[in-house]
């Protein structure tokens, strides 16, 4: 039986980002859970609650984490029984016991963009116009993953998520989109795993959702067939 994939969206983001994601895997004849965030995201372990209860099972089940739902992936994971996990110009988190949900320099970073309530702004006002140019394509994308949005606190990125030991040695691949996460394409490498660059920015999947679908299945064959990946 063909394993579901579970697409778990960026907590900061929402899901609307990976709806057209989703509809090319269906389109690609798999079976495809996009899963949910809580009505509001205020608490990682909430988050990853939801992820949980979203995915389901028992089932045969392959994750497809993007951006800073790759931190959860591990956990929900070891929780779901999950297969293989496929991460998509996500962050990795430590080997583990935990991890934070931002470096210290972005978490520095966020503690200046705070309003006097301790909330952040949306993701999209995290950055300037340079920083965003490109990102969205042409039309109402923009528009659409911005209402969707969440305010998180700024306390969110205090917390901590439990990481599985060993969490890394699991059948893992990493697409990446251009060089944003080039840290952890290198990490990804060193540790074995099959990996793809496609040239593109963070939200690639909204211009070439069929193309990104394509490499995530490629992805995932390498790391199911025998022989080296």
């Amino acid at each position: 039986m063909t394993a579901t994939l579970a697409l778990l969206p960026s907590p900061l983001l929402g899901g609307v980002a990976c709806q057209p994601l989703a509809d090319a895997l269906v389109q690609a004849d798999r079976d495809v859970v996009l899963t949910g965030l809580p009505h509001e995201v205020t608490d990682p372990a909430a988050v990853l609650e939801t992820f949980v209860s979203s995915v389901g099972g028992p089932r045969d089940v392959v994750l497809v984490p993007h951006s800073n739902a790759g931190l959860y992936a591990p956990e929900v994971a070891r929780r779901v029984g999950a297969t293989a996990t496929v991460f998509v110009d996500a962050a990795l988190p430590p080997p583990g016991p935990l991890t934070r949900l931002a470096p210290p320099g972005l978490r520095e970073q966020l503690g200046r963009l705070a309003d006097d309530d301790g909330r952040l702004p949306p993701w999209t006002r995290w950055w300037g116009d340079d920083d965003l140019e490109g990102l969205f394509p042409p039309g109402v994308w923009r528009e659409r993953v911005e209402s969707a949005q969440p305010r998180l606190p700024l306390a969110y990125f205090d917390a901590t998520l439990p990481v599985p030991e060993g969490w890394e040695h699991r059948p893992c691949a990493y697409l990446a989109f251009g060089e944003t996460y080039d840290d952890e394409v290198a990490r990804a490498r060193e540790l074995g795993w099959p990996v793809r660059v496609l040239e593109g920015r963070h939200l690639h999947m909204l211009f070439d959702p069929a193309g990104v679908a394509r490499s995530i299945l490629g992805l995932l064959d390498r790391l199911t067939s025998p022989g080296p990946g």
